[in-house]
């Protein structure tokens, strides 16, 4: 696989893996932690050497799993986690992001990936009690005493960015983006495009929905986020299926995978986007991987894009009190 450059020198590999759903958030977990383990493993295989995690997955159990996984090619990956979540009790109360909170997370991060560096250290969600400034200053110093290579933001708005990015250079902005979630277009691409600074859409395959996998029929297991959100809902899902069809008959007469044809998309926006679709599949990783072979033609990418701005998707991509937590 190819690699691509984040903001100024973070080289990574042109797709990562998200790790999240290894620990969270899309129900039981079909595999055990070794199974988990292997896929991690597997990834370099399949030549993605960008893994994404956080403290807050789990909480903790990410970021442990992650290590563990790592420890005997660590220096042949790229690690990214995050901070900026107030955790008690095992659950997350709120943000916080006060620098002398930013230096606790990066020294227990470190334990728990087991590492002397974090390769990307974004802040999870903008925190309104604390100015970026201040969190971009904190992030500086770890930079500079070598606990932490690059900066990065997630959701933010643009505004955000460029005040963040005036204190310390942002390597790298996380967002969710997609064919089916078109929001940080307007603002933040071209913001990241002015200065500098890598994209990296998490969701890339609109939590499952763009793989074609996903309708009105879906019933979803407990402890899977996508019963919660919206757009999800019966209600909405057939508005969106007019994307997914376009995508599956597309992909077809192309002879690839639906998830492999919105990976491409993505891939095709900029040089600088590296989408970090997650899997615990062995399977989903590699078809994931080898969405770097695809090529789209311009008239292709033109039918999407036209098809994309068309549909009006029904329902928002998160409950209201996340919703709340964007674009800052």
């Amino acid at each position: 696989m190819h690699t691509r450059t984040l903001g100024q020198d973070l080289q990574v590999s042109a797709v990562g893996l998200g790790c999240m759903g290894m620990s969270q958030s899309y129900g039981p977990n079909p595999g055990t932690r070794d199974d988990m383990t292997g896929v991690i493993r597997s990834a370099l295989d399949a030549g993605v050497t960008f893994l994404d995690t956080a403290e807050v997955y789990g909480p903790y159990h990410n970021e442990e799993l992650v290590g563990e996984a790592v420890a005997p090619i660590r220096d042949q990956v790229q690690i990214a986690t995050k901070f900026g979540w107030d955790i008690h009790d095992g659950r997350s109360v709120g943000l916080n992001s006060r620098p002398e909170q930013i230096r606790k997370v990066a020294d227990a991060s470190l334990r728990r990936l087991g590492t002397d560096r974090i390769d990307l250290f974004y802040q999870h969600r903008v925190d309104p009690a604390v100015p970026i400034e201040d969190v971009a200053g904190a992030v500086g110093e770890l930079v500079r005493s070598g606990k932490v290579r690059h900066f990065g933001l997630s959701e933010a708005s643009a505004a955000t960015i460029r005040r963040a990015h005036a204190v310390h250079p942002v390597t790298a902005v996380q967002s969710e983006y997609s064919l089916w979630t078109r929001d940080p277009e307007p603002e933040v691409l071209p913001a990241c495009a002015e200065l500098g600074i890598g994209f990296v859409p998490f969701s890339p395959l609109g939590k499952g929905f763009l793989t074609g996998t996903i309708d009105a029929n879906t019933s979803f297991t407990e402890g899977d986020v996508r019963a919660t959100i919206p757009r999800f809902d019966a209600e909405h899902l057939p508005a969106n299926q007019a994307l997914v069809d376009h995508v599956r008959a597309l992909a077809e007469a192309k002879g690839v995978t639906p998830g492999q044809l919105a990976l491409a998309w993505l891939l095709a926006q900029q040089p600088w986007i590296v989408p970090i679709p997650g899997t615990r599949r062995l399977s989903r990783l590699r078809e994931n991987a080898d969405a770097t072979a695809v090529t789209l033609s311009a008239d292709e990418r033109a039918g999407l894009d036209v098809l994309a701005a068309r549909v009006s998707v029904s329902g928002d991509r998160y409950g209201e009190a996340h919703m709340k937590l964007v674009g800052r």
